[in-house]
């Protein structure tokens, strides 16, 4: 009898679990597949900004912080029972967050929140998962700092085994640029400016089969050019024009390129192109991880095509009365120079390291006595760091507002100006080459810093906020760009860096979460807008899709064009803009955007099937001056399209491009 009783629990016991099924916390599912807003990463227990999921004033142990717009995708395979969350804005959100929850059941949705405001109360999940495949999780709404949503005490309850999550699926990287051939090809800009008597360093960029060797015609006296590297180098005493004919060879054949070098008051005639190190390693920046993208900017062949600044943003200063070793310290050297912190303690070597190469030294600082991040900059300390970064070798200075704010007299524009043309007028004491980046912050930015950038000194300035990888982000900045009158060679409208590659901020690095379309659009337009390009990626895990954006010479000479100017909008209506560039040869360089501003529904986060849309966009000669027939070529795929009378169209994916020159035929 006793036994027989035992017999029935263990029965009742095996009956209620397999009724109950197998709880399951969302928190501990695969969180590396889920997308995630603004520059945040999803957080497990807690909020995307490190703090605790509290809901309605209660604090949660589990769960889920996320941003808009998230989502995930999880495989359940008809074996989930029910699906059970609280959802709302975090406690510690901003007041204007606003966001909507979805749950999604093989793509229909079975469960909404509507929008959902920081003042409302949360919202109870309690759906059953009766026949769900695969179930979708998303949160949209505004993208922005400060916008936490939370998934609270959210988890599954199973019949069978733990459900796995997945990447959305349909993402389709295909490649458009043709694979280089093994003969040489110059792939480097045509022209190059250089002060009097200031050292000189310039790596012909050539694509081709190694070994490879470099000549040059008609160099001017002072400068002589390494046969195996492609390096020239030295220093011009004379003022004047120097037309030279550079020539690359292999076994399969010789390239030449005619090359103009400009000895005088000018230099970055060609817009910047290089790499930064933030949106990848952030504040944790070391030597290690500069050494590695030189390795890879030199053994994936970038230098090739001409990429050759590699920029060391916030991270590589003393942060005052900082306990972390490596970044404490003294801010300043007996002579008053700023020192590095631990991490960059030998940032002479490095330097040497990098030139070596035929690449040069960036770093970051900030008129203010801060950074950004709180770490040591030039207030007070100008010219002595200005003398130290050319001990150290430094070819450019990104100068971010940052701190400087606490300096400031008065809002006036002579005000706002002065930190910068103070720089700019020290560095040209120092008798080396340094380009200046500046970034005027969101006080300059209000007295329109593309009008009085070139005013100040700078060869590049900052038209905008930070990026971030994101088409509200790219294409709000792209598209908004219209400062063509302001640039040319020797200064540039910098909308910020291309958010292409694997990107984290100092975080787990993850791929841009820009479609394939929308990195094609980013890459032409800024092209286009003869934007200085910054790489902020993993240089050291490139894969084949971000390669072929980066390295395609056609799309690429666009950008470095002698001619330096700036595109502009020709046309714009219903989600379609074209617009227009003026090239030295006399061609025009035409992008064709579909921006498709039209609203998505929820499950096309999920399936991507609003790329797939297409728009049918043409253009009249007439619109950018040309009359009668002319010649269409595809930049991206490198071919020709044919003669064309008056008129040529394409049908254009959604938030992609058509990228193509006409040329007029006389």
């Amino acid at each position: 009898m006793k036994t027989r009783f035992i017999f029935l629990i263990l029965l009742v016991a095996i009956s209620c679990d397999t009724a109950f099924g197998e709880s399951v916390w969302l928190d501990r599912l695969d969180l590396s597949n889920m997308s995630c807003g603004w520059q945040y990463y999803p957080v497990a227990d807690k909020t995307v900004e490190g703090t605790s999921l509290s809901l309605g004033g209660k604090v949660y142990s589990r769960g889920i912080g996320t941003s808009p717009i998230s989502a995930i995708l999880i495989n359940v395979d008809g074996n989930g029972k029910s699906f059970t969350a609280k959802v709302g804005l975090d406690d510690k959100a901003l007041a204007k967050s606003e966001a909507s929850f979805f749950v999604l059941g093989d793509g229909k949705i079975i469960w909404r929140s509507g929008v959902m405001k920081k003042s409302d109360a949360p919202k109870t999940i309690d759906i059953s998962l009766t026949g769900v495949e695969q179930l979708g999780l998303l949160v949209t709404g505004h993208i922005g700092k400060g916008n936490l949503a939370d998934w609270c005490d959210a988890r599954l309850m199973m019949l069978k085994p733990v459900p796995d999550s997945v990447m959305v699926p349909g993402r389709d990287y295909y490649i458009l640029t043709p694979r280089a051939p093994n003969y040489p090809m110059i792939n480097s800009a045509k022209v190059f400016g250089v002060r009097p008597g200031d050292p000189f360093l310039f790596t012909v960029g050539a694509s081709g089969a190694r070994p490879m060797t470099f000549h040059a015609r008609h160099l001017p006296d002072g400068l002589t050019l390494d046969p195996e590297t492609g390096q020239i180098t030295g220093a011009i005493q004379e003022r004047g024009d120097f037309r030279v004919t550079l020539i690359a060879q292999n076994k399969f054949g010789k390239a030449k390129q005619e090359f103009l070098i400009k000895a005088g008051n000018t230099i970055a005639l060609t817009p910047p192109m290089g790499w930064n190190s933030w949106n990848a390693w952030g504040l944790s920046v070391n030597s290690h991880d500069v050494r590695s993208a030189v390795d890879a900017m030199v053994n994936d062949g970038l230098v090739d095509y001409g990429w050759s600044y590699v920029v060391i943003d916030g991270g590589w200063t003393v942060k005052p009365n900082s306990t972390n070793p490596l970044l404490g310290g003294r801010s300043y050297n007996s002579e008053g120079m700023i020192n590095p912190n631990r991490k960059f303690r030998h940032m002479k070597a490095l330097s040497n390291f990098i030139h070596a190469y035929g690449l040069k030294l960036g770093l970051h600082t900030s008129p203010g006595p801060f950074t950004c991040s709180g770490l040591t900059a030039s207030y007070g300390h100008e010219r002595e760091n200005a003398k130290r970064f050319k001990d150290w070798g430094v070819d450019f200075i990104k100068y971010d507002w940052c701190t400087y704010t606490r300096e400031l007299k008065d809002s006036s524009l002579e005000s706002l100006e002065q930190p910068f043309l103070l720089m700019h007028r020290i560095l040209g004491g120092i008798r080396r080459d340094i380009v200046l980046s500046i970034n005027p912050g969101p006080i300059g930015r209000k007295k329109k810093p593309w009008t009085w950038g070139r005013k100040v000194g700078a060869n590049m300035c900052r038209t905008t906020g930070d990026i971030n990888d994101t088409w509200r982000s790219v294409s709000r900045i792209g598209f908004s760009q219209n400062y063509a009158k302001y640039a040319g060679p020797g200064y540039w409208n910098d909308p910020d860096m291309l958010v292409v590659g694997r990107l984290g901020w100092g975080m787990n690095l993850r791929p841009s979460k820009l479609t394939p379309n929308e990195q094609y659009s980013q890459m032409s337009l800024w092209c286009l807008l003869s934007a200085p390009l910054m790489l902020g990626c993993d240089l050291a895990r490139l894969d084949p899709f971000t390669m072929n954006l980066i390295t395609n010479r056609e799309v690429l000479a666009v950008d470095q064009d002698p001619l330096g100017k700036e595109a502009i909008c020709v046309y714009k209506r219903d989600g379609k803009e074209i617009w227009a560039k003026s090239l030295s040869d006399g061609a025009k360089a035409v992008g064709m955007f579909n921006v498709g501003r039209r609203r998505r529904k929820p499950a096309d986060y999920f399936s991507w099937r609003g790329e797939k849309k297409e728009a049918n966009i043409s253009i009249n000669g007439a619109m950018v001056g040309i009359e009668g027939k002319f010649k269409v070529r595809d930049l991206w795929r490198q071919k020709n399209l044919g003669t064309f009378d008056g008129r040529f169209a394409a049908e254009v994916p959604y938030h992609g491009v058509e990228l193509v020159t006409l040329t007029p035929v006389r």
